[in-house]
């Protein structure tokens, strides 16, 4: 391998901010935030979305309950002809 080509590989803490849960993973990341992680301090970064929160590997599938417009137009409508 040539010298001095390569990113610095280190541990780095990430923090899932929806399941709230950090993990310690080798990385190349490159980061200015720090933060202290049993008993370490670790270069820190944020992410919303990990094998902890994402819903292919809880099992746990979020869905929105979003009337279609055609579904809204009719509720909207429905109460007024029976009126």
């Amino acid at each position: 391998m040539k010298p001095n080509i390569h990113p610095e590989y280190r541990d780095v803490l990430f923090h899932d901010s929806s399941a709230d849960t950090y993990f310690v993973i080798g990385s190349t990341l490159k980061t200015d935030r720090t933060a202290e992680y049993e008993g370490k301090t670790y270069p820190y970064y944020s992410v919303d979305v990990s094998s902890a929160s994402h819903p292919f590997y809880t099992g746990k599938q979020r869905t929105a309950q979003n009337d279609g417009q055609i579904a809204k137009f009719n509720k909207r409508f429905s109460r007024m002809s029976s009126k």
